[in-house]
């Protein structure tokens, strides 16, 4: 299958619309050699009927009969291409014949004056005439007549002369156009083989070498693009590193101590070293889970589009869902916003984000403490606070694990919610001095708008 051309995609446009355009100029100009001729065949009988007027009338009264023209019976004289063969005809008042010159029959005699298409002759034949009236002393009337098909004919050859140029024209700017448009675009086939040399694992930027504003907004785009994806590289590898950093300290104390349940050990060692597993694969999970959440998010960046969502609504249901886990660990879990707040946005991903803040604050601070989440429509943000500084001694091990204490990646997926949703993420002093507040800020492009409570 042939790959589309870019070339061949302005040329068939290009083309196609002169196209267009010689067609009508075509056929305009046909219809004008048509009429012009017509209208020229019209003003030579009207100038022979003028010039046969303007002779003086024979001396006799009576009528004189039918005379042949000399030039008919010699058609060698015939020698240019609008040369036509016309006939005249004069009456007198009383209707009857005072000349007659020409091949053309006796047409009957009339009143009349000026142009008509009439049919006379044996067998009948359309003729095109013209008659006017002598108004001098002897009244005469006089009819200038040709045969319709000769006047078609010469109509014909004049708008087939007129439209001519038209035929070979076309083919000669189609030419030129193709030559223009391959020389117009070679600036891009040069662009193309600089974009193709271009080494994304370098920091080299695209040189723009031609001076067209086009070209230079394209090179500015490919250079911006470049170091989004040098920057989304470093992002990666930062993320890896701490990845690996975060996996290797609990693999490393699995393997140790699973290696040490093979050895003599009393059973308060080996009740040590189980809880020790216990907790390093409770924590090598979390690293796990937080890079899936991770994946999901740009995921959903990807694949889901932007939707109503009422966030107070999302809010209160993901802490109604931490409602038994705040009472295990002896925490007060609450919830402050307007009754409805609508936005624009992803509701799986602004769930995600939330799960993870409430979590962190749950997982980093002691029993007794207060944790809140609160919304707010005029500064458009989300943020979860907590009351108490995060004493780690005070949290069970356990816990500490199974919330990932000390882990940074939870805060990565919300800043990764918060970009998609053209917003920040910020750690803030909570309100009072103590504890901490984690605030995700929402962009304009997420429109909120609060709406009254129903009833």
């Amino acid at each position: 299958m042939r790959q589309p051309s870019l070339m061949r995609h302005l040329l068939a446009w290009t083309l196609g619309a002169l196209v267009v355009v010689w067609a009508v100029f075509i056929v305009m100009g046909f219809r004008t050699g048509l009429h012009e001729a017509d209208e020229l065949t019209d003003g030579h009988l009207a100038s022979v009927a003028a010039l046969v007027l303007n002779l003086p009338a024979s001396g006799g009264t009576g009528p004189v009969g039918r005379r042949a023209s000399g030039v008919a019976a010699r058609p060698e004289l015939k020698r240019h291409d609008y040369q036509q063969s016309m006939s005249i005809v004069i009456w007198n008042q009383d209707g009857e014949v005072l000349r007659h010159v020409g091949e053309g029959p006796l047409p009957p005699f009339s009143r009349d004056e000026g142009f008509a298409d009439l049919s006379f002759g044996v067998p009948e034949v359309p003729w095109r005439t013209f008659a006017r009236w002598d108004r001098g002393e002897r009244p005469r009337r006089v009819m200038v007549m040709i045969r319709k098909e000769e006047r078609d004919d010469l109509a014909w050859d004049i708008a087939l002369q007129i439209a001519d140029p038209g035929f070979w024209l076309l083919p000669a700017i189609a030419l030129v156009l193709a030559l223009a448009v391959r020389r117009g675009l070679r600036p891009l086939y040069e662009l193309s083989q600089d974009v193709r040399a271009l080494d994304v694992q370098h920091d080299a930027a695209l040189v723009a070498r031609h001076p067209q504003a086009e070209f230079k907004a394209v090179v500015e785009a490919i250079n911006l693009l470049m170091q989004r994806h040098e920057a989304a590289l470093a992002r990666e590898r930062q993320f890896a590193d701490e990845l690996a950093h975060e996996l290797r300290t609990p693999l490393s104390s699995l393997a140790l101590h699973a290696r040490s349940l093979r050895g003599p050990l009393d059973e308060t060692e080996r009740a040590e070293a189980l809880r020790r597993i216990e907790t390093d694969a409770l924590r090598a999970g979390e690293v796990l889970s937080e890079v899936l959440a991770l994946a999901r998010a740009s995921r959903s960046e990807l694949a889901e589009a932007a939707q109503s969502i009422d966030v107070a609504e999302l809010a209160r249901h993901v802490v109604a869902g931490f409602a038994q886990d705040a009472h295990e660990s002896g925490h007060e879990l609450s919830f402050a916003g307007p009754e409805r707040l609508s936005m624009m946005g992803h509701p799986v991903l602004i769930e995600l984000a939330l799960r993870n803040l409430i979590e962190n604050a749950l997982g980093h601070t002691p029993a007794g403490t207060r944790v809140e989440v609160r919304l707010d429509a005029h500064g458009r943000w989300l943020q979860v606070s907590d009351d108490g500084r995060a004493r780690a001694s005070a949290v069970a091990p356990e816990r500490r694990a199974s919330r990932g204490l000390g882990l940074g990646l939870g805060h990565r997926v919300v800043e990764k919610v918060a970009a998609i949703h053209g917003g920040s993420f910020a750690r803030l002093d909570a309100p009072g001095g103590a504890g901490a507040a984690f605030r995700l800020s929402f962009g304009d492009a997420t429109r909120l708008q609060p709406e009254p409570s129903a009833g």
